[in-house]
């Protein structure tokens, strides 16, 4: 026998399911948005999700979406996006690739742009008419980034702990 198996996860499945899985670290009650950044021949260069930044302990800030603005994550929370870029450890992530399962807000945008991300890969854009992800997408759109939507194959993953 000399065939390969068939029904192997292409890179999008693999890649969107590694972000999915970053996501699950996060401990906000409400939204947990993953991100998965790769290089051009598909190695994995960094991975993030949303929380707080190091030193804040996310039993002191607040997790709240609601109340004032000193009393709600908004003002603290470090997105999935801006938290795989930071943790990158190498050299350049120019020309690479994001997964996130979120479309990124305007202050990611400018990081992705910045970082020389050209491609950009999202699961959900619930908040796309917002003024954040208009202005997201006008600013990738002059930059030069390229993205689009996963497409989900239905496939069922299950990870057994």
């Amino acid at each position: 026998m000399n065939h390969k198996r068939e029904g192997y996860l292409t890179w999008d499945e693999y890649f969107m399911g590694v972000a999915m899985l970053s996501g699950m670290r996060s401990k906000d009650p409400n939204s947990q948005v993953g991100a998965c950044i790769v290089s051009d021949d598909n190695k994995i260069l960094s991975m993030g999700y949303n929380g707080f930044p190091k030193g804040c302990s996310d039993d002191e800030f607040p997790w709240a979406r609601e109340g004032e603005p000193l009393d709600t994550k908004y003002l603290y929370v470090t997105h999935s996006e801006l938290n795989a870029i930071l943790n990158y450890r190498g050299g350049s992530l120019e020309g690479a690739k994001m997964y996130v399962t979120l479309f990124p807000c305007n202050e990611c945008a400018k990081a992705i742009i910045q970082a020389g991300i050209k491609t950009l890969v999202y699961d959900c854009d619930k908040y796309a008419s917002t003024p954040s992800v208009l202005a997201s997408k006008r600013m990738l759109d002059s930059a030069g980034v390229r993205y689009y939507q996963y497409k989900r194959t239905g496939r069922e993953i299950s990870l057994t702990v």
